[in-house]
């Protein structure tokens, strides 16, 4: 039998495999349309912190994603022979030179452990490392930073609530409401919560639109309800909850409101307290800042009445051998040494973000994610899922697809392999919402601010490429 296009392609692929991908830097310059001045981000030194201010001084006709590539090292390399189109910022996203330079000043300049020591790096470690909990109150209007905890990410955010809350406030036959599309980190934590305490699990389906059905989340809020955990945009369908109306119902009913921001707050200006929402997480490293720290914010009143959620170090006020007393928040959720120089460069993140403007980023992205969408309807025998863009539905700048009869790995592999295309292929962390699409997996392209319209025509290319060559064994 003659060898079949996935035998050949993987052939060529072991082949491959066996030579380091190859990664050419190319000029920034490349990207910048007639020789127009690019946004560029410069360090101002302040007297309690190395600060980013962000300035255009001239944009001429330039959109916001060539003015800000120049900000972004990883973007201009060649991988496999091709100009890198990174498409895969859902998964993560780059990080500006603003951050990094952060990130090396603290460890080259005053890495220390933070809160207490008394000498002169602790002192400054411990000052940046609290200016970065007021940096990411203000990005969301907390109304205090005292309402800010660091985690490791948005998981350990979600799980904090569910154990910690969760234990204590849940109990038999009470409901917790999330949605068949929410990520498995704000699933799993709740189904080991109903295991312990009894409580319900209820799931809101998709509608004739490919999102969520409103109407039937809003049918299922009762008296039994205590907790609604929902995300603020799909991660695979691009939808956007409406989330005010969510927690206006839910506290309607004495119900509390979790809200998964990670594919919102690096994306839109979101406000918690208009939005009125009880919990809120999200991660660094999908907002320009580095791995290993995210945030939860919960209202004054709620994270007082928790009890700790992980024992240790900094989150006591005495400890004696029978027993321990704890400290207030956010400390009492922050046992250990924290990520210190993870969330000073978030903190870096947020100025950088701040100094472009979150509206302008999103408005930016929101034409990025119509043309992205309108493009890929090209590509033949296409499904691409969730709502389709109009003038009353707005999607995040995500698409997640498949193309008939070709798996999406191998998709996403040939993209990599032969066009130097990044995009994501599997379940996205949404096995739940894939099997009520039947199917197992999608590809994904996801855009952030930095991405151009060329990025778009470069996927689409390649795209057609990649089926026309498994087309062809046909």
């Amino acid at each position: 039998m003659p060898p079949t296009p996935l035998q050949l392609f993987s052939s060529a692929m072991e082949t491959a495999i066996h030579k380091l991908p190859s990664f050419k830097t190319i000029n920034p310059s490349f990207y910048t349309a007639r020789g127009t001045a690019s946004f560029r981000v410069g360090l101002r030194r302040s007297s309690s912190s190395l600060s980013v201010s962000a300035s255009a001084d001239r944009e001429g006709d330039q959109d916001l994603g060539h003015r800000t590539r120049p900000d972004f090292p990883i973007l201009h390399q060649e991988v496999n022979g091709s100009k890198l189109v990174y498409l895969d910022n859902a998964a993560t996203s780059q990080k500006p030179t603003a951050v990094l330079k952060t990130l090396q000043n603290y460890y080259e300049s005053y890495n220390s452990n933070v809160h207490r020591g008394i000498h002169f790096l602790s002192a400054k470690a411990t000052d940046e490392y609290e200016l970065a909990r007021k940096k990411v109150a203000a990005f969301i209007n907390a109304s205090d930073a005292r309402e800010i905890v660091f985690t490791k990410n948005a998981t350990e955010a979600i799980n904090l609530v569910a154990y910690s809350w969760g234990l204590l406030n849940l109990k038999p036959e009470d409901e917790v409401i999330l949605t068949i599309a929410e990520h498995h980190s704000n699933i799993v934590p709740w189904q080991l919560v109903a295991q312990k305490t009894g409580a319900i699990l209820k799931y809101v389906t998709l509608n004739e639109n490919g999102a969520p059905d409103i109407g039937n989340l809003k049918q299922m809020i009762s008296r039994k309800t205590k907790i609604v955990a929902v995300h603020h945009v799909s991660n695979m369908l691009a939808s956007v909850l409406p989330i005010e109306e969510i927690a206006h119902w839910a506290h309607d009913v004495g119900a509390k409101v979790l809200l998964d921001a990670c594919q919102s707050v690096p994306h839109m200006a979101v406000n918690v307290q208009s939005l009125d929402v009880d919990f809120l997480v999200a991660s660094s490293h999908k907002m320009c800042g580095p791995t290993g720290i995210g945030f939860l914010y919960g209202k004054s009143e709620l994270l007082s009445a928790m009890p700790p959620f992980l024992g240790g170090g900094e989150m006591i006020s005495d400890v004696y051998l029978d027993h321990s007393t704890y400290a207030e928040p956010p400390s009492r959720f922050e046992a250990g040494t924290p990520a210190i120089g993870e969330a000073i460069g978030l903190g870096a993140a947020i100025d950088y973000l701040s100094g472009i403007g979150m509206q302008n980023i999103h408005d930016y992205e929101l034409e990025l994610a119509n043309y992205l969408h309108e493009s890929l309807r090209a590509v033949p025998n296409i499904r691409i899922y969730g709502p389709v863009p109009s003038g009353s539905i707005r999607r995040a700048a995500l698409c997640s697809f498949n193309v008939d009869n070709i798996h999406p790995t191998d998709i996403a592999t040939f993209l990599d392999q032969q066009h130097g295309v990044a995009i994501r292929s599997g379940h996205h962390c949404a096995q739940p919402l894939h099997r009520s699409l039947g199917v197992s997996a999608s590809a994904r392209a996801s855009l952030h601010f930095y991405n151009v319209k060329e990025d778009v025509d470069d996927f689409v290319r390649a795209l057609k490429d990649t089926v026309s060559f498994f087309n062809s064994y046909k």
